[in-house]
């Protein structure tokens, strides 16, 4: 078996490309069901995010899964696969397992460590799991990968650094106030980042939003977004007495706020902090407003300052993060080596047992007068002699195959117990069982597709009277 993933993501394609790859969330199901029944492949999961698509699969042949994979993203996306050959990338074993967990770590996204794709990664994989196109290998390396994220983001904390201008202001904010509920939020101005700031600290439980611009329309229509109040400059030092918060972005070329202006309200707020957040240049608030007590001014150079030393920091803990991916890498590669192991144990207690009735048969045959409790006796004593004889085997060829040379032991543990016959058998039966499932599932498929159109035609029946 082996693990591929084919899929296209912010680096390989723009927007434009990746908007036609997406799987709408009420299509997923059958996505994945539909996955699961092209040539190859055994497991599935569709990971599908605004900066990625990519579809994780396990295979039964490695050369043609590339063709396959193409030939299910056409034919669902109606994309002629001439339009995305170059953005699609096919990462194999390896590089798929190493891929997943550098995905889901947050070491591959737009900007690293982000903490969302966890639970995106997540989903993705319990979809898939419910809908029963996952089997042994996917079950772990997807649990495996989950935890690892986890793992990743509590030891290295990765993702309590922001590195955006907004984000690293929402933080800031947190050291002051511990908390933005029922804080009161002034734009001064109407610019794209204060919009933005004033989201970050809306969705952070701040309560009321007051925007005010020398266009009074403008203001309207920003505070209509976070249903706020609108004002115009000859309000601003009347609403400064009451809010906690000001972001100011209006592009004049004159400063907005003075000291002394700021100083003059101070007298009204009773002691309660004022952050203050300058992310116009040239800079609105005049910078001797940060001298004065319980105000904490900051501008455009400190907040970039801090994300710079946010990122730096990020980019150590990927660093710790890379060598635990390296680990579970490692661990998952002895898991799979040891999967051999289960049919060769199978197929030698299936041998000893076999070989245990048979000498059970001849002695009866030689030994015809003995009784029940005595042959029960006996049965139980060469049981048991048997067991003992595999019992350390059983257990070296576990520990043999989960080393750098597992598949030659398996292959000598073969041979040296002539366990040939008795692989060949289980793989007979493996077929037969997967033969009758495809049977049943087809006969399923049938049924219901019968059912939906004696319905259908029940339906036009009932319309034409």
């Amino acid at each position: 078996m082996h693990i591929v993933v084919a899929g296209l993501n912010y680096r390989t394609a723009p927007v434009a490309i990746r908007e036609k790859f997406t799987f709408a969330e009420s299509d997923l199901e059958l996505a994945l069901k539909e996955l699961k029944e092209t040539k190859s492949v055994m497991e599935c999961v569709i990971v599908g995010t605004c900066n990625r698509t990519e579809l994780y699969v396990v295979v039964d042949r490695e050369h043609l899964c590339g063709h396959y994979l193409r030939g299910f993203i056409e034919k669902w996306f109606g994309v002629p696969r001439e339009q995305f050959n170059k953005h699609l990338y096919i990462y194999e074993n390896e590089k798929a397992i190493d891929h997943l967990f550098r995905v889901t770590c947050g070491l591959d996204s737009m900007v690293i460590g982000e903490t969302q794709i966890l639970g995106q990664i997540r989903d993705s994989f319990l979809l898939a799991q419910q809908t029963k196109v996952t089997g042994i290998m996917f079950n772990t390396l997807f649990k495996q990968a989950v935890t690892l994220a986890k793992r990743a983001h509590t030891e290295t904390g990765i993702g309590d650094n922001p590195v955006s201008v907004s984000y690293a202001a929402v933080e800031l904010g947190k050291r002051i106030f511990g908390s933005y509920d029922h804080k009161k939020v002034m734009i001064i101005g109407a610019g794209k980042m204060s919009e933005l700031t004033v989201k970050h600290l809306y969705a952070n439980g701040a309560d009321k939003v007051i925007v005010v611009n020398r266009t009074l329309s403008r203001a309207q229509e920003l505070a209509g977004k976070f249903q706020g109040v609108a004002s115009s400059m000859d309000n601003l030092l009347q609403y400064l007495e009451e809010v906690d918060i000001v972001i100011s972005s209006t592009g004049s070329a004159d400063i907005v706020l003075t000291r002394e202006q700021v100083a003059a309200v101070l007298q009204k707020r009773r002691s309660r902090p004022l952050f203050m957040i300058d992310i116009a240049v040239p800079r609105d608030l005049e910078s001797a407003i940060g001298e004065l007590p319980n105000v904490f001014l900051y501008d455009i150079d400190n907040l970039h300052s801090i994300v710079n030393n946010h990122l730096e920091e990020r980019r150590k803990a990927a660093v710790v993060i890379e060598r635990m991916i390296d680990e579970e890498m490692d661990a998952f590669e002895q898991w799979t080596r040891t999967l051999g192991v289960s049919p060769l144990i199978q197929a030698l207690q299936t041998k000893a047992s076999a070989i245990h009735d048979e000498t059970m048969d001849s002695l009866m045959k030689k030994l015809p007068d003995l009784d029940e409790r005595e042959l029960k006796v006996i049965r139980k004593l060469t049981k048991s002699i048997v067991n003992q004889m595999l019992r350390d085997p059983v257990i070296r060829i576990k520990e043999m195959a989960a080393e750098r040379d597992g598949e030659e032991a398996l292959d000598y543990f073969t041979k040296i117990f002539a366990l040939e016959e008795q692989l060949a058998e289980q793989e007979r039966a493996e077929q037969a069982a997967v033969r009758q499932q495809e049977a049943t599932d087809a006969h399923e498929r049938w049924r219901e597709d019968l059912l939906t159109k004696v319905s259908m035609q029940a339906v036009d029946a009932l319309a034409k009277t």
